[in-house]
């Protein structure tokens, strides 16, 4: 299965911008982004917007 990562702005919440990736890397993904204090929106791959 694959997901779509968002990466979302910090002060208004929108998306910065999107990557499609595999479930194997979601983790690694998820791991980085708490460690560094970003903020994602993971979705599965293909669902519209919003």
């Amino acid at each position: 299965m694959r997901f779509e990562i968002l990466r979302l702005d910090d002060v208004h919440g929108s998306a910065v911008d999107s990557t499609v990736v595999d479930a194997a890397s979601v983790n690694r993904i998820m791991q980085h982004a708490a460690s560094v204090g970003q903020r994602i929106l993971i979705r599965p791959a293909g669902t519209a917007s919003c």
